[in-house]
């Protein structure tokens, strides 16, 4: 099967100038069903950081009525969405910048529903004294940090300061004390849960710890979520949302029943990190392909560019993954160059000059930033383009 689809996206995408990205729509589909699945009764905000394309989320959110808004990241992209007609943004990190908050502020006031994220005093203080210059009632939502300590390890990501119940509460009543911002949600990420793989062949002692840990982490930080909900609720405090979770974490946080909604990115393009987890099997919607312009030795195909490498720590699985034809593997003292990959091919396919070989990134939006579109593949054919971002001129992170 493989074998066969590397045939069919080769004659497929004949004729389309390499490098370029792609998005296979019915791998798409099905991830977005599988979504569907695995979150349960639980609403699903769409992780834009993930998709980076402003059709491909419409299209995502009008698939099913659980998709009922979006996660963005900064106040420049929320105004963005919001000018072309998307509703119900949550922004996953605090911004501190006045002219950003203000602008945020007017769109508030003009009836479009954006909600700022806030870890501390400082950071209410603020978007207060905004709002009230922009007369106008801001909605916040306070990011619950998840990450645990064991043994002197800290086990998952430095994001908030609000890391106990009585952190919690405290914030959350003085924003309720406050006449012009309002507590609309608690977000909690488990990014030691959503966001690190535990089946990577090449570490299988260390796959053995991870899924220990997160055992442990998942009882802890489903005990902390919860009580601080009930806490809240038993002081008049009832927030909108309760948003927890991502791509990897959604066979757990969709069982909490405190949780309201789950965010989810990374599952519908499904990047190779995603080949790295034990619970999960997305299909590999998106990708890109490189052209094959050198053959410096019989298994050897050198591509000219491809070196498109994630952000993060600095490891093996942050390049990018050689995908069709089955058989091709970047050359360990090489790997995805700027200018040059050279690939190392033991297949059965007869490979020559001007072919595509057809690679995976490691995370899911960042292939966005390096391409204007997408072209859509459906049925074995290339159906139109999409735009990414950068395609409309845009770069928000």
């Amino acid at each position: 099967m493989i074998m066969s689809r590397y045939a069919d996206y080769r004659n497929a995408f004949e004729g389309i100038p390499k490098p370029f990205a792609f998005l296979d729509l019915d791998l798409l589909e099905q991830n977005i069903r599988h979504v569907l699945t695995l979150s349960g009764s639980k609403q699903i905000r769409v992780a834009s950081k993930s998709i980076r394309s402003r059709e491909v989320l419409r299209r995502i959110l009008d698939f099913d009525p659980k998709f009922i808004g979006v996660m963005c990241y900064t106040a420049t992209e929320a105004i963005y969405l919001t000018e072309n007609g998307f509703q119900d943004l949550l922004l996953g990190y605090p911004i501190w910048d006045t002219e950003a908050i203000t602008n945020i502020a007017r769109k508030v006031g003009e009836g479009n529903p954006i909600t700022l994220m806030v870890d501390s005093i400082e950071h209410v203080d603020h978007i207060e004294r905004i709002a009230k210059q922009a007369g106008c009632k801001l909605p916040l939502c306070i990011d619950l940090d998840l990450s645990m300590d064991f043994m002197g390890l800290h086990f998952g990501v430095w994001r908030s300061p609000v890391r106990t119940v009585t952190d919690g509460i405290r914030l959350a009543e003085r924003i309720a004390s406050s006449s012009h911002v309002t507590l609309d949600g608690i977000m909690g990420y488990e990014a030691q849960i959503a966001g690190v793989g535990d089946a990577n062949p090449s570490t299988k002692l260390r796959n053995q710890l991870v899924r220990y840990l997160k055992r442990k982490s998942i009882r802890q930080l489903t005990a902390i979520r919860a009580e601080l909900i009930h806490a809240l609720h038993a002081k008049g405090i009832v927030p909108r949302i309760v948003n927890g979770g991502g791509s990897g974490s959604l066979s757990s946080t969709c069982t909490e029943e405190v949780v309201t909604e789950v965010s989810v990115g990374s599952a519908f393009y499904s990047p190779s990190l995603f080949d790295y987890y034990e619970n999960y099997r997305f299909q590999p919607a998106a990708g890109y392909a490189i052209e094959i312009v050198r053959r410096p030795k019989a298994n050897i195909y050198t591509c000219l560019g491809g070196g498109y490498t994630a952000s993060g720590s600095i490891a093996l699985d942050k390049q990018p993954k050689p995908y069709l034809p089955e058989g091709s593997k970047l050359m360990p003292m090489e790997g995805a160059g700027e200018v040059q990959t050279p690939i190392l091919y033991h297949g059965s396919e007869k490979l020559q000059h001007g072919d595509p070989i057809f690679m995976r990134h490691s995370k899911a939006g960042e292939l966005c930033e390096r391409f204007t579109v997408l072209h859509i593949l459906s049925q074995g054919k290339v159906i139109q383009t999409m735009s990414t971002y950068r395609g409309e001129g845009r770069c928000f992170l």
